[in-house]
């Protein structure tokens, strides 16, 4: 990708974000998800053409990122120059969450800095998966921190990776892996066989930008405010213990930085889920926390745009 395009694309999702009122492609991912299998699923009698139906709904709609943007934006930029080019910032734009990341949890920490409790339960709704109405506001502060530790990765440092490597169509087409295994990449009865094709494609696609976000993370400990010699133990002793072969990397180097302990209980519609700790309980995990991993994150992000920069600066224009 063009340098001055990725400090573009960066600078407009630090300043604007993700606007509601803005179209977004992520949406229309989602529509596509829901819609195909609403299709698809009719068409299916078993655990085997499940998966078949699954894994041509994956293949088609991250086909249809990266080709469908790849070919619109080759004929804006035959056509208009400068449109095409405006275009391309705006989407490699909507693929990074910097601004909406540090946003939402800013308003948590505002909501437990007025002891409003139930407010903070409803803001941390907005972020995370998992069942909120009768969290402690240690809980609060915990699925806080889990979400920016898992979304440096997946929001922020795997676009930037993408679109360093690939451009604006291999950043659309991680996005769509990663729509798809939010949207069906569940491990329960009912999406086991048809999101098993998605939820392997997104390990796949993270494997690498998660251990890029947990090294920028023991950087950013080590450039101030963490502890790094923590962050670094603790994700080499137990990033493996997380379910998710990604997810713990992060996680564990967070919990390390910050001195506390994650993982444990969670519910999600009504079902308890426990997850293996990462970490140890040094310090609580309370709002201060929040704002050392909110600090991390926001220093992660320049980190991730800076190497991501360089690497620009040094491909082919």
């Amino acid at each position: 990708m063009s340098p001055l395009f990725l400090i573009a694309a960066y600078t407009l999702d630090r300043l604007i974000g993700d606007p509601p009122w803005l179209p977004h492609p992520v949406r229309w991912m989602g529509r596509f998800i829901t819609i195909g299998e609403q299709g698809l699923r009719p068409l299916t009698a078993g655990p085997a053409s499940l998966f078949l139906a699954g894994t041509g709904l994956s293949l088609a709609l991250v086909g249809l990122s990266y080709g469908g943007s790849w070919l619109a934006l080759r004929s804006l930029c035959a056509w208009s120059p400068t449109f095409g080019a405006m275009v391309m910032v705006y989407l490699a734009a909507t693929t990074l969450a910097i601004k909406d990341l540090l946003d939402e949890t800013a308003t948590v920490v505002d909501c437990l800095l007025c002891h409003d409790l139930p407010g903070a339960r409803a803001r941390v709704a907005r972020i995370v998966g998992r069942d909120t109405v009768e969290l402690s506001e240690s809980e609060v502060c915990r699925a806080t921190v889990e979400t920016l530790a898992e979304s440096a990765s997946d929001g922020i440092i795997a676009p930037l990776f993408y679109l360093a490597v690939g451009g604006v169509p291999a950043a659309l087409a991680y996005k769509a892996i990663n729509t798809l295994d939010s949207c069906i990449g569940h491990k329960d009865e009912h999406y086991f066989w048809f999101g098993k094709f998605a939820a392997r494609l997104d390990d796949l696609a993270n494997w690498l930008p998660a251990r890029l976000t947990a090294l920028l993370l023991v950087v950013a400990a080590a450039l101030g405010g963490a502890d790094w010699r923590g962050a670094l133990s603790t994700w080499w002793r137990d990033a493996h213990r997380h379910a998710s072969p990604n997810a713990g990397h992060p996680e564990a180097t967070m919990a390390g930085a910050l001195g506390v302990r994650l993982g444990g209980r969670n519910t999600y519609a009504g079902v308890p889920h426990v997850t293996p700790f990462l970490g140890q309980a040094l310090r609580p995990l309370d709002i201060v926390a929040v704002e050392t991993a909110r600090r991390l994150v926001a220093r992660v992000s320049w980190l991730g745009f800076a190497a991501a920069l360089i690497f620009c600066l040094g491909g082919p224009r």
